[in-house]
Formats: C-alpha cells, sequence, structure tokens
C-alpha cells in the first residue's frame, strides 16, 4: 500500500496552467528588496554585511522562478545555504550570518508542493529537511528550539500541499459537473434528433411511393416534413438557449412533459396505430419527471417506427399513483438486429435511475418489444392523488 502510494506521488505531474509571472510576483520581489536595503542600512552589527546584503537579494531574486522552476530555485536557494553555514561554522562569528529578509525562502518552501511534480517535490523536499537539519545541528540553540524553527521551515510546505489538494479536488468535482452535463446533452439531442428525424424519414417514404398514383399525398408528405423539421429546429433552439445559459430560453421554450404526449404520438402515413392511455394525477408531475416521462414514450415510439418490422399497434400506458409513475410501451412487431441496446435505451436508464426509478425494456413473450418505467413523484399537497383520470385514444 505504501509502495503504491509513494509511486503514485513520485508519477504525479505538474498542475496544469501555471503562470510564469503575475504582478504580485514583481510586488514580492520589490518588497523583498525594499526590506534588504531597509534592513542593511538600519540593523547594526550585520554580520558579513555584503554577504549578507548579497544572499538575501539572491533568494528574492529567485522567487521569480518558483512557480515553473520550483526543484532548480529550492535547490540553488537551499543549496547556497550550506557553504555559508559552513564559512560561518570556521570563523565562528558571534551572531548568525544573514538578514531576517531571508526568510522569503518560505515562499520556495511553498511553490515546491504548489506548483512541482511529484519528483520534484520528493527530491526537493529531501533538500530542505537536509539542509535544515544540518543548519539544526550545526546550530549552538537549545533543541526545543531547532525543532519548533525545523517545523516552522517545512509548514508552509504542507500549506502549499493543502491548496494543492484543494485546488485539484475542485477541478475533479467540476470535471465530473461538465461530464454529466455532456451525459444530459447528448441524451438530450439524441432524444430530440433520432425522434424527428425518423418521423421525417417515414414521412419522405411513404411520399414517395405514393407519388405516383396520388400526387396530393406526397404534398401532404412534404408539409408533414416540413412540420416535423421545424419542431427540431424549435427543440434545437431551446436546448441551445439553455445552453448559453439565458433563463429567457427555457421559460419561452419550457421542456416537452406529458400533455405534449397527444401530439407525440400522431405518427405519419398511419403506419402505426396508437393507443394513448393517461390515468391519475399528471397535472402537477415534477418537472424532472414530467420531462423524462415524455423522452421515455418519444423513444419507444421513435423504436417501434424504426425496428418494430410488421407491427400494426403501439399501446403506450402512463399511470399516475400515490408515489410513483409507471410507463409502459409495448408493440406488435418483431425485432431483427437488435443485439445490444443503442444510445437511445442507455439513456432512458440513466434519467431513471438519476430520478431514483428503474426502466426494463425487452422483448415480449409473444412477440413485440416493452418498455415498462417506475419513477418516484412528489406527494400532493393534500397527501392523497386525485382518483380521476384522463384516458384518450387519438384518432388515427
Amino acid at each position: 500500500m505504501l509502495r503504491d502510494d509513494l509511486r503514485t506521488l513520485w508519477t504525479e505531474p505538474r498542475p496544469p496552467g501555471a503562470p510564469a509571472r503575475v504582478r504580485r510576483d514583481w510586488a514580492l520581489l520589490a518588497a523583498g528588496l525594499a526590506g534588504v536595503a531597509l534592513e542593511a542600512g538600519l540593523r547594526e552589527n550585520v554580520v558579513w554585511w555584503p554577504v549578507a546584503v548579497v544572499f538575501a537579494v539572491w533568494l528574492c531574486l529567485l522567487t521569480l522562478w518558483r512557480r515553473t522552476r520550483p526543484l532548480t530555485m529550492v535547490t540553488l536557494a537551499f543549496g547556497s545555504m550550506i557553504p555559508l553555514e559552513v564559512a560561518s561554522l570556521v570563523a565562528a562569528p558571534r551572531e548568525p550570518v544573514g538578514l531576517y529578509t531571508g526568510l522569503v525562502v518560505l515562499v520556495l518552501v511553498y511553490a515546491l508542493p504548489r506548483w512541482g511534480s511529484g519528483r520534484e517535490i520528493v527530491l526537493g523536499g529531501a533538500v530542505i529537511v537536509a539542509v535544515g537539519t544540518l543548519c539544526a545541528v550545526m546550530d549552538e540553540t537549545p533543541v526545543v528550539e531547532k525543532a519548533v524553527g525545523v517545523v516552522f521551515l517545512l509548514l508552509p510546505g504542507v500549506v502549499g500541499a493543502a491548496v494543492r489538494f484543494r485546488v485539484t479536488a475542485r477541478e475533479r468535482q467540476l470535471e465530473q459537473v461538465r461530464s454529466r452535463e455532456r451525459e444530459q446533452l447528448a441524451r438530450e439531442l439524441h432524444d430530440t434528433v433520432a425522434h424527428h428525424v425518423s418521423a421525417m424519414v417515414i414521412i419522405a417514404q411513404a411520399g414517395r411511393v405514393l407519388a405516383g398514383t396520388d400526387p396530393s399525398a406526397a404534398v401532404e408528405a412534404l408539409e408533414g416534413v416540413e412540420e416535423e423539421g421545424a419542431r427540431t429546429l424549435e427543440e434545437m433552439r431551446a436546448m441551445v438557449a439553455a445552453l448559453r445559459d439565458r433563463g429567457v430560453g427555457a421559460e419561452l421554450a419550457p421542456p416537452a412533459g406529458v400533455a405534449d404526449l397527444e401530439r407525440l404520438v400522431r405518427t405519419p402515413a398511419g403506419r402505426l396505430r396508437v393507443d394513448l392511455g393517461l390515468d391519475g394525477e399528471l397535472e402537477a408531475l415534477p418537472p424532472a419527471v414530467d420531462a423524462a416521462v415524455y423522452r421515455i414514450v418519444q423513444e419507444s415510439v421513435t423504436n417501434a417506427l424504426r425496428h418494430a418490422v410488421d407491427a400494426t399497434e403501439l399501446v403506450v400506458r402512463v399511470a399516475a399513483e400515490r408515489h410513483t409513475v409507471r410507463v409502459s410501451v409495448r408493440d406488435d412487431g418483431r425485432r431483427t438486429g437488435r443485439g445490444r441496446d443503442g444510445y437511445g435505451l442507455t439513456g432512458l436508464r440513466e434519467r431513471a435511475t438519476l430520478l431514483g426509478g428503474t426502466l426494463r425494456a425487452g422483448p415480449g413473450t409473444d412477440r413485440g418489444w416493452h418498455v415498462e418505467a417506475e419513477l418516484p413523484r412528489a406527494r400532493s399537497e393534500s397527501g392523497v392523488p386525485s382518483e380521476s383520470g384522463v384516458h384518450s385514444r387519438p384518432r388515427r
């Protein structure tokens, strides 16, 4: 387990989108150099004044490349501390060498886990710990102060790792949201385009057959194609308006629901008789359930038109019960070449699952194709749904 975690850390790439330099980098550099000038000019008894000033300026300059080359900057900063500590040990000055402005090195410690790759974090962390331990050993301060100093040195790295983890988690969450939005868009596009295009193809086929014997029927077929095309454009515009995040688009073109099933089941050219039955209180369904019922019936009708060979009747039942809405679509045709579910049925199952319901689709016991869905619905305000229902049989 630990070996796998270390391997994962070692192969972790750098975070994307690391800026090379921004305004605050120049502000940090200016503040650091100003601090060096003030401290060097006002502070008394600075040990090795020229060396201390050059070293502090060096650390301030290294911060400009802390995002693009975090390991190199950490190595240069802490590597330069080693000869300075050795020289101070040999010369044995009474005060430590360096300026307090050198604490800008903590910015490099923060940047290493924030912007470095896994390999850079491991190698740079080893450099920081090694140099920090060396400085603590060579220092004559009490052990407690040494331990506090090492913790203080490593604390910015912990903060940088925490910030990186939070940003990464946020990006993953946004990616999941975008993935769900893409799936929802794919379902909507398939349900809308597949149904209307299938209807236009069937109307065009019927018009071509009748064109030679009944020109008026061919004209009616063209009118049907025009009507289906207009409906497709209308629904596509509604989806585009929603994608552009304009609330007015959703208000002007609300999603289709149970109230639109009458228009939906008017199949072209009388090829398939549809028996639509609506029972129970279906007027106050939640919008998501209302749209899901419509899409289930729409996809089932489309599949029956495209795949049900020799089908003559399609029975559609939508029943609202106390806590659920049941949808049943059955045809009496026979299916060929249906070895696996297509995108339509997959999208319907996803819809039902997202709402906490179930959907089953498969061949009937004798013939035909059956789609059965059960979706949860909210309670009515009185807690008891109305017993009155609507049952309609569209004229063919």
